[in-house]
């Protein structure tokens, strides 16, 4: 039998030639696929470098801008006064200190629109006012109130060079109150039995699930009755001989109108915040000083869903959030 030499074959010959061809061109795509993944990859890291910077320092160098020529600058206080909201102490002193330190702003207004909150959040901002007020004694600080300005507000409020209102606002509430529920009788007739254990005899004084304790009251009355009068200290030191102390029910936790606030010395006049700029400070441009609240946490929230979609994609997955 006479062998054969593939190679003397032209058919397979020319079979081995078009595979290889279409295995060099199998390779080169698939190079190409992978390198255009890869490049789609970095543009989005660049994007998201790029738009990072711009997230960051856009706002800055548009209130920089802002800032330039004679401005009243605005701080809003907003909803309720706690550390971990918007109107935390953090918050509004960081806005108020750049608002003073600013030369070109001529007077500062602080728009309160809030119920109350945290006695020791309020005391904090009350102290920052007292102590900017006095390391920039020519620029002035103007409260000025929109919907409501309660409790831990009017205690901020207190501070301020004047009070403005407008009529219909609700102002005071000069008060401490702590609130809670008894579920005794209810576990009674469940059958339900409070199991609890305490070092310390007071350990669980208001304990929901057990008979109020005369003692326990006692003690928590005290309390309250000492953060009350801290309280009215500090109005009286804020308002001075503006306050009609002499009014029924001053200090009992009552709310006023703007109006009735006037006749009680609770607030100087009534007026808007523009109002206030124009004709008070002398500055009508009002520039917003008040901080974002955890905005790059959510920056950074979004930051790490764009990075992960684009790398799922980049991989070449279903990549999905559910």
């Amino acid at each position: 039998m006479e062998s054969r030499n593939t190679h003397d074959d032209p058919t397979q010959s020319a079979e081995w030639q078009q595979d290889l061809i279409n295995r060099l061109a199998l390779s080169s795509l698939k190079e190409q696929r992978a390198a255009r993944r890869w490049g789609i990859f970095f543009k989005l890291l660049m994007f998201v470098y790029l738009a990072t910077i711009l997230y960051l320092y856009t706002p800055a160098l548009q209130l920089e801008a802002e800032t330039g020529g004679k401005h009243t600058a605005l701080v809003e206080l907003k909803g309720v006064i706690a550390d971990d909201k918007e109107a935390s102490a953090d918050n509004i002193v960081t806005g108020l200190r750049d608002a003073f330190e600013n030369e070109n702003s001529a007077g500062v207004i602080l728009r309160i629109n809030s119920p109350g909150g945290s006695p020791v959040q309020a005391g904090y901002i009350n102290d920052e006012i007292k102590r900017l007020r006095k390391k920039y004694p020519d620029k002035h600080l103007y409260a000025v109130i929109s919907d409501i300005c309660a409790s831990g507000g009017y205690y901020v409020a207190s501070a301020a060079d004047k009070i403005y209102a407008d009529k219909a606002s609700l102002v005071g509430s000069i008060g401490v109150r702590m609130g809670g529920f008894g579920f005794v009788k209810t576990m009674d007739k469940l059958g339900v039995e409070r199991r609890l254990l305490t070092a310390g005899e007071h350990k669980g004084f208001l304990d929901p699930f057990q008979p109020v304790n005369p003692e326990d009251v006692e003690q928590v009355q005290t309390m309250l009755d000492d953060i009350h009068q801290q309280f009215i200290d500090v109005v009286k030191s804020g308002r001075g001989d503006r306050l009609k102390t002499d009014t029924p029910n001053l200090f009992s936790g009552y709310v006023w109108t703007g109006e009735q606030s006037v006749d009680m010395g609770l607030v100087d006049e009534l007026a808007s915040t523009s109002y206030v700029a124009r004709e008070v400070i002398g500055a009508e441009k009002i520039v917003d000083y008040t901080p974002s609240e955890e905005w790059f946490e959510r920056f950074s929230k979004k930051l790490g869903t764009s990075i992960g979609l684009g790398i799922g994609q980049v991989l070449g997955g279903q990549y999905r959030l559910h």
